[in-house]
């Protein structure tokens, strides 16, 4: 008995195409329409529709990711400067819903953050070492 893959549904379908799904289930329905002929139809057809320039409110929401949060929104997320409705709406779209876009967003913002801090203790270990070598020659100035 192998194991059976969940049940794609229509809406699945059309987030495969915009590539808003978690990667898992992007390749799990990937490897889906590849077996089953049924589906490749079903998205053939979604394509033509879109193609017609038919779409739902849901796919205009979809497609412009009216739904995730901006830069800036991650940004203070990271900083855990969000109000607290806020961040749970932040935590559940990257968690539960698994943006990929907005994965993207946080783990670069997350990236540069750890680049910034690593250049300012860079930074302040260079000030220590530039006090440290002047500090002998501040104290004997004086002397003959």
């Amino acid at each position: 008995m192998g194991s059976q893959k969940a049940e794609i549904r229509l809406e699945e379908l059309e987030a495969f195409l915009d590539e808003a799904l978690p990667a898992t289930r992007m390749r799990e329905i990937e490897e889906a329409i590849r077996q089953d002929r049924n589906l490749a139809e079903q998205l053939r057809l979604i394509i033509q529709r879109r193609d017609s320039g038919a779409v739902s409110i849901a796919e205009v929401w979809r497609r412009h990711r009216l739904s995730c949060p901006t830069r800036e929104t991650l940004g203070a997320y990271l900083l855990d400067t969000l109000p607290t409705e806020e961040a749970r709406f932040v935590r559940v779209h990257l968690e539960r819903v698994g943006c990929r876009y907005c994965l993207a967003n946080l783990a670069d913002l997350q990236s540069r953050m750890e680049a910034s801090q690593e250049q300012k203790e860079a930074a302040q270990r260079r000030c220590l070492r530039y006090f440290r070598s002047s500090l002998h020659h501040l104290t004997h100035s004086g002397d003959p």
